[in-house]
């Protein structure tokens, strides 16, 4: 049997310059890598993919070098014959230096002159971009950047001859893109043989993509700071770093690095490894943290899984590792320095009681019914839920769009009634290929919200981020309507940061749910979370009434709906465990669960914090503006969009209901 060669590939050396120690972990079938498939769905929902097939079409002259099976030296081979050419463009270059294998995004040969260019899916201005190296000589944006230095190392060595310029290709926002359907040129294909699983439209040219929407970011500054200073490691040089890390990598040998908070989220995690698995966090942690805590001796696997400080919502003991505190039952009042709040729980006060019932091992829900009781009794009868859907890419679908612009195509509005009705009483959805619905949305959310002038409530920022986009699409835009647009706006929301044309809070300002959340009521099954997924299930599980109630047929119940069907049971339970009603409904992107793109939409957020919310909705959204889509599979979408969404707006209702019911007990 013939053994590939452990050479130090790009992604390789990422993984080390996270921890050295995962080097020893990876690509090894006993140790699990649980970031592989979430990396490639973040990479799906960041538009990561998209972007890297859309910057290679800048370049029609550019030659693609296929996998062949990774085979190293093949790869190199036909990457050096392709450079024998003077002027060349190649996509996916490959180059082996002692050991060091790189694949280059976009390399561009002009004689000796080289443009090395990695593509990247963030966004940046590139009317206000001046460097990445900070005031206080500290870099930016170093995962990226590392990235492009060992490629610019690799390539350097292989040919000293070159003279090498490297380039960040990013999404630039202060760009627009001038032909519609742009983005739909894409199509994600889920499980597909194609390597980023991004189905080109055939026989795209150059002019069909309109303006270009990419930015070429010279780093040259940036890379020389990495070779001479190397920040991430000043008491390593960068080439003493890199073949440290090469060296044990190629003998196979770990690299003991010291324990800490930086390993809650490794990748070689295994809570309860199944029969031949290995789990890397234990080890490491089963060996160190003994010599760290001598009390812990024995330390079993058991306690080692229990939840650590970093647990804590908005994590408060950010020092606890360094005061010998790893375990959240280790943490005293003292280390959180509550303070009260007049209006329902602090911070401090929730964080305390998160620790205290798990100190405890107390399941049991907590509300402050009193100050439940204040709040709601200024709440404004007839009560209108909204939720909205949206969608922000990095190739936008239409013209006149930025990348990553919000776009706004789809609301759901369930109004509660002072006699307890609960009515599905109106909706928004938008599909149409090559349409901006931002005017049209908020036009619609006009007319259904001013049918009364109760109290209007959403669950988190989102919708009022959302509705400040909008408004200032219509500052600077032409519509007839858009002062009496804008005026609405006003009225159900504040103005953001964001948003250069301030204004005063609303009469009727969307209350936030999940403030009224975070302030009184808590539950330990959410694990300190907030979000309404979170928070759902906690609440059906705590609420009798909620339990009987949605346990019955719709027909059989006080509610109207929309979208789903009069023998439609919202709560159903398996093995006599409740199931959460957002798994019942159907996925809305072939291939992929409803929880998958979730948990990737919110994964991928962290690089792309335009795409936080939305979450299945996105992709599905896209999967409409695509190509090749049947009028079956169509209909079948826009119906599982609208019970979606009907579900977030009931969930909200729910929340609301478990609360009436305990300030009526």
């Amino acid at each position: 049997m013939i053994t590939k060669p452990r050479h130090l590939t790009k992604s390789r050396f990422k993984l080390a310059l996270s921890c050295p120690t995962k080097l020893y972990y990876t690509r090894k079938k006993e140790y699990e890598d649980t970031s592989e498939t979430d990396s490639f769905l973040e990479g799906l929902a960041q538009g990561g993919f998209q972007v890297e097939e859309l910057a290679r079409l800048y370049f029609p002259e550019g030659v693609a070098i296929l996998d062949q099976d990774w085979d190293y030296n093949g790869l190199v081979k036909r990457t050096q014959e392709l450079l024998q050419q003077e002027n060349a463009t190649i996509f996916e270059a490959a180059f082996l230096y002692e050991g060091l294998f790189i694949r280059v995004d976009i390399l561009e040969k002009k004689g000796n002159k080289i443009r090395l260019i990695e593509v990247k899916a963030r966004s940046i201005d590139s009317t206000a971009h001046q460097s990445f190296i900070n005031n206080k000589g500290g870099l930016g944006w170093s995962e990226y950047l590392y990235d492009v230095a060992f490629q610019h190392y690799v390539i350097q060595k292989c040919h000293p001859e070159w003279k090498i310029v490297p380039y960040l290709n990013l999404v630039d926002k202060s760009k627009r893109t001038t032909v519609n359907g742009l983005n739909s040129h894409f199509k994600i294909v889920p499980n597909s043989a194609l390597r980023t699983s991004v189905e080109v439209t055939p026989g795209l040219s150059r002019e069909d993509l309109g303006d270009c929407i990419l930015a070429y970011i010279n780093v040259a500054e940036e890379i020389d700071l990495i070779f001479n200073e190397n920040p991430h490691n000043p008491e390593l040089g960068f080439e003493e770093m890199l073949l440290d890390f090469k060296h044990h990598y190629a003998a196979d040998k770990k690299i003991e690095s010291p324990i800490g908070t930086h390993c809650y989220g490794c990748e070689f995690k295994l809570s309860d490894p199944p029969p031949g698995k290995l789990s890397g966090f234990h080890e490491c942690w089963m060996e160190q943290l003994p010599v760290l805590r001598p009390d812990l001796v024995p330390l079993s696997r058991k306690r080692l899984n229990d939840p650590k400080t970093s647990a804590v919502w908005y994590n408060p003991a950010r020092t606890a590792f360094e005061n010998g505190n790893i375990f959240m039952d280790e943490l005293e009042e003292q280390d959180l320095n509550i303070s009260p709040d007049a209006h329902g729980l602090s911070r401090s006060e929730r964080q305390w009681l998160q620790i205290e019932k798990h100190k405890e091992n107390d399941s049991t829900s907590y509300a402050d019914v009193e100050n439940l009781r204040l709040e709601m009794s200024q709440w404004k009868y007839p009560l209108n839920f909204i939720d909205f859907e949206t969608s922000a890419v990095a190739i936008p679908f239409t013209a006149g769009m930025r990348p990553y612009e919000q776009l706004a195509f789809q609301y759901s509005h369930h109004i509660v009634y002072e006699d307890g009705r609960v009515e599905h009483t109106s909706e928004y959805i938008n599909v149409e290929k090559g349409v901006l619905p931002n005017f049209e949305f908020i036009r619609a959310l006009k007319r259904d919200l001013e049918v009364n002038d109760g109290s209007i409530f959403r669950y988190h920022n989102h919708e009022n981020t959302i509705v400040n986009v909008i408004h200032n699409q219509l500052c600077n835009s032409n519509e007839p309507d858009r002062k009496e647009l804008c005026d609405f706006i006003e009225s159900i929301s504040h103005a953001t940061g964001s948003n250069p044309n301030g204004y005063a809070p609303g009469s009727r300002d969307m209350i936030d749910l999940q403030k009224t959340v975070v302030r009184n009521y808590y539950h330990p099954q959410t694990g300190g979370s907030n979000s309404i997924k979170a928070i759902l299930p906690a609440v059906l599980d705590s609420s009798d009434y909620l339990k009987e109630k949605y346990s019955q047929p719709v027909e059989a119940i006080n509610l109207t709906s929309k979208n789903f069907k009069d023998d439609y049971v919202f709560l159903e339970t398996e093995e006599g465990q409740l199931v959460n009603p957002y798994k019942s409904l159907p996925p809305l992107f072939e291939g992929l669960t409803n929880e998958q793109l979730e948990t990737a939409v919110e994964n991928a957020s962290t690089n792309a914090p335009q795409i936080a919310d939305g979450g299945a909705a996105l992709f599905a959204y896209a999967k409409l503006q695509g190509r090749g889509i049947s009028d079956l599979e169509h209909s079948e979408i826009v119906d599982a969009l609208l019970r979606y969404c009907e579900l977030d707006t009931l969930a909200m209702v729910m929340i609301y209901e478990h609360f009436k019911e305990l300030i009526d007990s």
